[in-house]
């Protein structure tokens, strides 16, 4: 039996972590969901530091990225993540409310995997992240490291 990809959720704002927790499992997906609420603790999670030190082996399948955070914008988490050779290839998908062009720009210039929009409508929210969480957490073939080590592979 595979093992389920975990997802890191990054979002500082209480109600987009709710509806994104309810829009996962109305899509039912099984993923463990890690919630950070800021830049500092996502990437203390990604490089096992701080209060994560202990957290267990491998990657997340893929990084839910909000662009606005408190202590390291979503910007800078991006920059530091695609820097770092260990890290670089986990798939990030900023999820964001922004439509700024400049965002988006600046967000694929750093190496960003996908820019999506939150939808304003939860019945379209959860079908994003439907299709957000069936490729990244199911479809996708997650880079070396993704996985827990020790396991069948």
């Amino acid at each position: 039996m595979t093992e389920l990809k975990r997802i890191l959720l990054v979002e500082d704002n209480a109600n987009d972590v709710a509806l994104t927790l309810a829009a996962l499992e109305e899509a039912h997906l099984a993923n463990e969901v890690v919630v950070v609420r800021d830049g500092q603790q996502a990437l203390d999670f990604l490089r096992r530091r701080g209060s994560y030190a202990d957290r267990p082996d491998g990657h997340p399948a893929v990084v839910l990225l909000d662009l606005k955070l408190p202590k390291v914008d979503g910007l800078e988490v991006l920059a530091q993540v695609k820097n770092d050779p260990e890290l670089k290839p986990i798939p990030i998908v900023m999820l964001t409310s922004s439509r700024e062009e400049q965002d988006l720009t600046r967000s694929y210039g750093l190496g960003v995997n996908a820019y999506v929009v939150k939808p304003v409508a939860f019945p379209d929210f959860v079908e994003a992240l439907k299709d957000l969480g069936l490729f990244w957490a199911v479809v996708n073939q997650p880079p070396p490291g993704a996985l827990p080590r020790g396991g069948a592979r």
